[in-house]
Order: C-alpha cells, then sequence, then structure tokens
C-alpha cells in the first residue's frame, strides 16, 4: 500500500510453521479483497479473547509469512500484516494491527505492533508520518 518496492529476505522457518504460514497468507489475501469495514469486524472476531503478542512472537510470525510468500515479502503490507496477525492467532495472542494513511505524498500503510514497536518494518517506511485509521487490538 504504500507504494514503496522492497523485497524482505527471510530463513527458511520449520516445515510445520511454514505450512501454517501458507495457510495464513491464503487466508490473508482473501481477507483483503474485503471492505475496511467488513476487514475490521472479521479481524475484531478473529481477535477476541487473545492475550496481546510479544515483539519476538510477531517478529517470527511475521518472517514466516514473508518466507512463505514472495508478494508478502514485497510491497503487499495489507495482506503480509493480516497473515502476520493470523499466524499470531493460532498461537492465542494478536498484535496490535495498523492500517494508517499519510497526506503528503499520500500513501497507505498496513502494519502491525506488539509490545509498543512496530514489527519488522524497515527505515523505508516512516510510521511517524502515518495517522492510524483502524486499529484492532487483542481481546476487544
Amino acid at each position: 500500500m504504500s507504494g514503496l518496492v522492497t523485497t524482505e529476505v527471510s530463513e527458511r522457518p520449520p516445515f510445520g510453521l511454514r505450512i501454517t504460514a501458507r495457510c495464513a497468507v491464503v487466508v490473508a489475501f482473501g481477507l483483503a479483497r474485503l471492505s475496511p469495514g467488513g476487514l475490521r469486524q472479521v479481524l475484531r472476531f478473529i481477535s477476541a479473547r487473545a492475550r496481546p503478542a510479544g515483539h519476538e512472537q510477531a517478529l517470527r510470525a511475521r518472517k514466516a509469512v514473508v518466507a512463505a510468500s514472495v508478494r508478502c515479502a514485497g510491497p503487499w503490507c495489507l495482506p503480509r500484516s493480516i497473515a502476520t496477525a493470523l499466524l499470531c492467532r493460532v498461537g492465542g495472542t494478536w498484535p496490535d494491527w495498523h492500517t494508517g494513511v499519510c497526506v503528503e505524498p499520500f500513501r497507505a500503510h498496513a502494519w502491525v505492533v506488539a509490545d509498543g514497536q512496530p514489527v519488522g518494518e524497515s527505515g523505508a517506511v516512516s510510521l511517524v508520518s502515518f495517522r492510524s485509521v483502524i486499529v484492532v487490538r487483542a481481546g476487544r
């Protein structure tokens, strides 16, 4: 969404995590087609009763998602962030899931936050300039 084309490289996760990450990616691409309100509603339902994810767990999930999908390793931030959150949810937790915009110049981005820190965001995307539009937190 941000318009920046970068490709992340991640080491290959264990087989079981790799299969689970691929499943999360498939579901995430389907969910990414929903309207913003529909997506928020579905993610709120999925995140209900989850514990907040720790940064290390969320980073491990993001790396597994990036290793499982070439698209998620590139500029596809919406399905990448959804898949990361879904993979955390398999473990009983949920990171704060954000979508936001920056107006100068206009850009949109989706990301996850755990322990108060953005997870796996490179220096190419400065989240300081983004205003969160939708946030889905654990257990709400």
